[in-house]
C-alpha cells in the first residue's frame, strides 16, 4: 500500500530500522507467563506448545512508549497467538500476569488477525467483522506480515499491507514487545504446534517522519463502550459531552458549571473551597441501581479528597454536608489530613470504604495527577473495591462485623445505614479539583 515499502534489491529501505531478532541468540528477551518453549534459528524465533501451562510470552528486555514495529509471523493453522505491545508484568497485577494490547493472530474463521485485544484486562478493543478485507488479507500456513504504529494515544495495525485497526485509546503509554504462544489446556492433540517470528525492526525516533495514515475509521474507547463491554451488557453512565442522566444531590437541576465543568471528555469538579459539598455540588444518578459492578476512571490534584458514594438516598441528610450511602474514599493520601483520620485506622484512604474499612496498604495507586480505576462490585451483599485492577478490600453488608462497624463510626446516627436495597450512584463535590471519565455500570438484575 501507499506508504511505506519492503526492501527489495531495486528499491532500498533506507528507514533507520533496528533489529529485534540479532545472530541466533535470545538476548534482549525473556519468558514469562507458562512454559512453552522458544528458540531461534537463522534469524526465526520458533514457540512450540507444552500442555497445561497458561499463555506463555517471550518478551523485550527493554520497554518501549511510542514506536512503529514491522513484523513477519507464520501460525499453524489450529492455534491461536498475539503480538502484546505497550504491556506490562507488575508483581501486583495478578501475580504478575502479562497484561496489555495484543496484535492478535486468528487463523480460524473468524479472521480477526490484526485486531486489538486487552491481554488480561478489557478484551477486545478493536475487532474485525465490519472489515472484510483485513480478514481476507491472512495467508494461511504461510508467512504474514504486520504494521504496527503506536503513536501517542493510537495504535494502528496492518496486515500484509491492508489497514486492519486503528484505536484510540489511553489506557497504556507503555510497555515491553512479546512473542505469544497461546495455551492450549490439556489438549494434548494441540501439543508441539508452532508460531514463528522473524524479520522483527522496529524504530523510535522521527516517527512522524515514517508514519501512515490510515484510511479506516478510529474506535475511540474514551467514554464508550469496548465491544467486549457491550457483550457482556455494561453501559455508560456518563455520555462523555452532556449532563444527562444526572442531576444534583440537591435539585433537580445539574450544578452550574462554576461547580462542575464537562471539557475534552471530562467531568471535574472545580475548586470551591476544600469543604464538603458546601457549593451543594454532589451530583447524583437519575436513575437507582440495586445490585451492580461500577468502573470509574479518576484523577486527583495535590491534597485532593473527594468520593465515589452508592446506595444514596437523597432524602436523607438535607442538612450540612454529603448525602448519605457507602463510599469508596478518593484522596491524596500523602497532602490530605483525612488519610490519618477515621472511626477505624486508616479507613479514610484512598480506596477505604469511608470510616468503615481501610484499604490495602499496598494497593497500587499512579501519582498524583494521572488516571487511576476505581471498581465497585455489590452483589448479593457481597461487596468489593477494587483500584487499578487489584483488589483491595471485600465486605458484606448486613452482616454482624460491618454493623459493628457502623455503630463505631460516623454513620451510627443514621438508621439501617448501608443496607438500601436500591440507590442513587454519587460524584461528590469536596471543594477539590478532581476529574471523571469512563463511567460505566452493569446492572444484575438476578440475584447469584
Amino acid at each position: 500500500m501507499a506508504g511505506f515499502l519492503y526492501s527489495c534489491n531495486e528499491n532500498k529501505d533506507h528507514t533507520p530500522w533496528i533489529n529485534l531478532i540479532t545472530d541466533n541468540t535470545l538476548e534482549g528477551w525473556n519468558i514469562k507467563g507458562g512454559k512453552a518453549t522458544y528458540k531461534v534459528e537463522n534469524g526465526v524465533i520458533t514457540g512450540t506448545t507444552v500442555a497445561n501451562t497458561p499463555n506463555t510470552f517471550l518478551t523485550t528486555n527493554k520497554l518501549y512508549s511510542d514506536f512503529i514495529l514491522e513484523i513477519d509471523f507464520k501460525v499453524d493453522s489450529t492455534m491461536n497467538s498475539g503480538i502484546q505491545i505497550r504491556s506490562n508484568s507488575l508483581p501486583y497485577y495478578q501475580n504478575g500476569r502479562v497484561h496489555g494490547y495484543q496484535v492478535e493472530i486468528d487463523p480460524s474463521k473468524r479472521a480477526w488477525s490484526g485486531g486489538i485485544y486487552d491481554e488480561g484486562r478489557r478484551k477486545w478493543l478493536n475487532t474485525l467483522e465490519n472489515n472484510p478485507n483485513a480478514q481476507k488479507a491472512f495467508k494461511q500456513n504461510e508467512w504474514n506480515h504486520y504494521r504496527v504504529e503506536a503513536i501517542g494515544d493510537t495504535i494502528k495495525t496492518w496486515l500484509n499491507g491492508v489497514p486492519a485497526s486503528y484505536l484510540i485509546d489511553e489506557k497504556t503509554s507503555s510497555g515491553f514487545i512479546g512473542l505469544q504462544v497461546h495455551s492450549i489446556g490439556n489438549n494434548t492433540e494441540k501439543v508441539g504446534k508452532q508460531v514463528m517470528w522473524r524479520n522483527a525492526k522496529i524504530l523510535t525516533d522521527n516517527l512522524s517522519k515514517y508514519a501512515t495514515k490510515s484510511p479506516l475509521e478510529p474506535i475511540i474507547t474514551k467514554n464508550s463502550l469496548t465491544y467486549s463491554e457491550k457483550q457482556s451488557g455494561w453501559k455508560m453512565l456518563w455520555d462523555g459531552k452532556t449532563s444527562n442522566g444526572w442531576r444534583s444531590a440537591r435539585s433537580e437541576q445539574f450544578p452550574a458549571d462554576s461547580i462542575w465543568k464537562i471539557e475534552n471528555g471530562e467531568l471535574s469538579v472545580i475548586t470551591t473551597g476544600g469543604l464538603e459539598s458546601a457549593a451543594g455540588g454532589d451530583i447524583v444518578t437519575r436513575e437507582l441501581f440495586g445490585d451492580f459492578e461500577l468502573s470509574v476512571d479518576f484523577k486527583l490534584s495535590p491534597g485532593a479528597n473527594s468520593g465515589i458514594k452508592y446506595y444514596v438516598d437523597t432524602e436523607i441528610n438535607k442538612g450540612p454536608g454529603s448525602s448519605i450511602g457507602l463510599e469508596y474514599q478518593l484522596l491524596d493520601d500523602e497532602l490530605h489530613e483525612d488519610a490519618k483520620l477515621g472511626s477505624h485506622e486508616w479507613s479514610r484512604t484512598l480506596g477505604s470504604v469511608y470510616d468503615l474499612i481501610a484499604a490495602d496498604v499496598n494497593k497500587p495507586v499512579n501519582p498524583i495527577g494521572e488516571w487511576n480505576t476505581a471498581y465497585i462490585s455489590s452483589k448479593n451483599n457481597h461487596v468489593e473495591y477494587w483500584l487499578n485492577g487489584v483488589k483491595i478490600l471485600e465486605f458484606e453488608r448486613g452482616s454482624p462485623e460491618f454493623l459493628k462497624l457502623v455503630s463505631e463510626s460516623k454513620y451510627s446516627k443514621w438508621p439501617n445505614f448501608g443496607m438500601l436495597d436500591k440507590g442513587n450512584i454519587l460524584l461528590q463535590e469536596h471543594g477539590f479539583p478532581v476529574s471523571f471519565k469512563n463511567i460505566k455500570i452493569r446492572s444484575i438484575d438476578n440475584k447469584e
